[in-house]
């Protein structure tokens, strides 16, 4: 090989790039290390974006899980609100009974699980196919439930004007809802006390008339204030008993009149006082008794109707339009058992083995034969004496009979407690 051979590939050897170059300034070795924290980075922004979409997650599950617990709650108010409708209707069983509870079901009628003594089972208001879940086809805790509120076996009441306003005596009876509404997984239980409302009743007597009263035979009338729950066809004196016995403060005068009173038998009149006849203060309509306006009485009490059912049950006025029923006057009972508030504008004639609950008011001319049972109020403005005669009727005055059964077929409801549980 040749100098000149020699140096020709010395000038080629120097011509061809290293297959590793260094930058200047750059120790070997270094590259690896640029790689490496590459790698490190895009670990980290990998990290990071897990962790982001992680979060992402949870709060889409928080989300879910808040909606369906408001949902839940939403539900379960629902169910207070269906119960709340079935007492105002009167599906609920109000009997005063202790022990009594209500229970509603996710069922159509005839197919109400068998329930234990005391116990009433409902099925529900709701369309079959698209029930609300606040409560249960079958008999669990998650039934909606109704019972009254009790201490020590008493039935509490609510009543505003007396201190406390919650108590055993006076009132309208409280009754606890319990309600469970289910969303999914989530479940939220609702307890509300509610009530109906209550009426001012202004009682003159058991027996009140802007006309002579005529008792004539074996008539019992007692003004003191009975019990809602005495005894049908209990006559004084055992009711006497009932009275005493009674947590009740007022009592009233057996008979009240602007005219005269008159006893003929074995009639007897008792109450505090007695008699009680005034000059004038008798009601300028029934919308008086029941310290209501006059606007308000005709909303409340509604239109007028020819004929109502027999026997009279609920809030009924009747008024015939002076077209005469029978020739012993406008409207005439024969027997059955009523309750609740009767306006007859017009006559009414009471026979029989009648039996009422609540207040009668008549416009006209009011007479009553028989074995006539009343236990809370009788008012009769009239034309002509009141006869009350020929058998063993009997009137007695109870003020918390009179509230009970107007606040049952005509009050509303209120809500006096609300919590979860």
């Amino acid at each position: 090989m040749t100098p000149r051979d020699r140096g020709t590939k010395g000038e080629w050897m120097m011509a061809t790039p290293l297959s590793n170059p260094v930058e200047p300034g750059q120790k070997p070795g270094q590259e690896g290390m640029a790689l490496v924290l590459a790698i490190m980075v895009l670990l980290v922004l990998t990290v990071i974006g897990a962790a982001l979409m992680a979060n992402v997650n949870t709060e889409t599950k928080i989300s879910g899980l808040k909606l369906r617990d408001t949902q839940a709650l939403t539900i379960a108010e629902a169910g207070v609100q269906e119960a709340m409708l079935r007492i105002k209707n009167g599906d609920v069983v109000d009997n005063l009974n202790p022990r009594n509870v209500i229970m509603i079901f996710n069922q159509v009628a005839g197919s109400i699980p068998a329930v234990g003594t005391d116990t009433t089972g409902l099925a529900t208001l709701q369309t079959a196919g698209s029930y609300l879940n606040y409560t249960t086809s079958g008999k669990n805790n998650s039934t909606l439930s109704l019972h009254y509120k009790t201490r020590l076996g008493v039935i509490q009441r609510y009543d505003d004007t007396a201190n406390p306003k919650i108590n055993g005596a006076t009132g309208t009876p409280i009754w606890v809802v319990t309600s469970t509404g289910t969303q999914g997984s989530s479940s939220r239980t609702v307890y509300a006390e509610v009530c109906r409302s209550r009426f001012n009743i202004m009682a003159k007597g058991a027996v009140t008339a802007q006309v002579p009263i005529s008792f004539k035979g074996n008539i019992s009338v007692c003004g003191h204030d009975h019990r809602s729950d005495t005894p049908q066809d209990t006559y004084p004196p055992a009711c006497d008993a009932c009275w005493t016995a009674t947590i009740h403060a007022t009592c009233m005068p057996g008979a009240w009149s602007t005219d005269t009173l008159t006893t003929q038998g074995s009639t007897k009149v008792q109450g505090d006082p007695n008699f009680k006849i005034y000059q004038n203060g008798f009601y300028s309509g029934p919308w008086d008794a029941l310290t209501m306006t006059q606007g308000d009485f005709w909303g409340w009490v509604g239109s007028p109707i020819v004929s109502g059912p027999a026997p009279p049950i609920g809030i009924l006025y009747l008024d015939n339009d002076n077209v005469k029923q029978n020739q012993s006057g406008d409207y005439t009972y024969n027997g059955g058992d009523g309750e609740g508030f009767l306006y007859v504008d017009g006559d009414l004639q009471l026979n029989g083995n009648f039996r009422y609950r609540g207040l009668l008011y008549v416009e006209g001319d009011l007479t009553i034969n028989g074995n006539v049972w009343i236990l809370g109020g009788l008012v009769a403005k009239g034309k002509h004496a009141v006869k009350i005669a020929n058998g063993s009727a009997t009137v007695l005055y109870s003020g918390d009979t009179i509230q009970q059964k107007l606040s049952r077929y005509g009050g509303n409801l209120r809500t006096i407690a609300w919590r979860e549980l």
